[in-house]
């Protein structure tokens, strides 16, 4: 009697598993090269149809975004077409601008961070480049909902804010401030007290702090990122 039901036990949490893990991700890539630089590398979801295009629809939605097309033009195209646009954009510019030398550039690269039975979190990082002083560079952390393709939002990861932005900050004084700035906090968040990024991540080591240029310091100083074990903030967490 007690092999059975430890035998109906196991059935029910591998059953549990098994309908909980309804995705999985293949690498999708597009290079162009001909009139502009092009190369978008992200994980593209298959497996359960409905939570599958969830995901893939939100990660598509941010790539044809960093096209940098004019919000007319951004309603119900592929990426495909996005790419397509892109470049007549561009060949409009050469019109205009003849002896420019310029050539823009969309780079943009992703991979899948870390997974669990809560939480699945994919990093996007893009590069575009339509002319200035310098391209715009920007890493962005999409958390979904395993069982649903949704997107949880900063609310929905984090149990306590106030807590963990104190550890937050407190690491960023220690790891990031104190060694290579020496600038008090206010300075880096343009005069203001601290502030959480607009993106957290998680990866296998714990939790990862990015701010992006221009969200923290100046563009100079590029990218800040670091992690924070997650025995120092799973109380904070709601899941990870």
């Amino acid at each position: 009697m007690k092999k059975l039901i430890f035998m109906l036990a196991l059935a029910i949490v591998t059953f549990s598993c098994k309908k909980d893990i309804k995705v999985d991700f293949t690498e999708f890539n597009i290079e162009a090269s001909e009139d502009t630089e092009i190369s978008i590398n992200y994980p593209k979801a298959i497996g359960d149809d409905t939570v599958a295009k969830l995901i893939n629809k939100t990660l598509e939605s941010y790539i044809i975004n960093q096209t940098n097309l004019e919000e007319k033009e951004l309603s119900n195209i592929s990426v495909g077409d996005a790419i397509k646009r892109f470049n007549e954009e561009f060949n409009a510019f050469k019109k205009n601008f003849p002896d420019s030398s310029q050539k823009w550039e969309l780079l943009i690269d992703g991979e899948v961070t870390y997974r669990s039975l809560e939480v699945i979190c994919i990093a996007l990082n893009s590069y575009v480049d339509t002319g200035g002083a310098h391209g715009n560079t920007n890493v962005r952390f999409f958390n979904f909902n395993p069982t649903t393709g949704q997107l949880i939002s900063k609310e929905g990861l984090i149990d306590d804010i106030d807590a963990l932005s104190k550890i937050i900050a407190n690491s960023l004084k220690a790891n990031v401030l104190a060694k290579d700035y020496n600038q008090p906090m206010e300075d880096f968040f343009f005069g203001k007290g601290f502030q959480l990024p607009e993106t957290i991540g998680f990866s296998d080591e714990g939790l990862i702090i990015l701010y992006n240029p221009y969200e923290i310091a100046s563009y100079a100083q590029g990218i800040i990122e670091f992690t924070i074990p997650y025995e120092e903030v799973s109380s904070f967490l709601k899941v990870y």
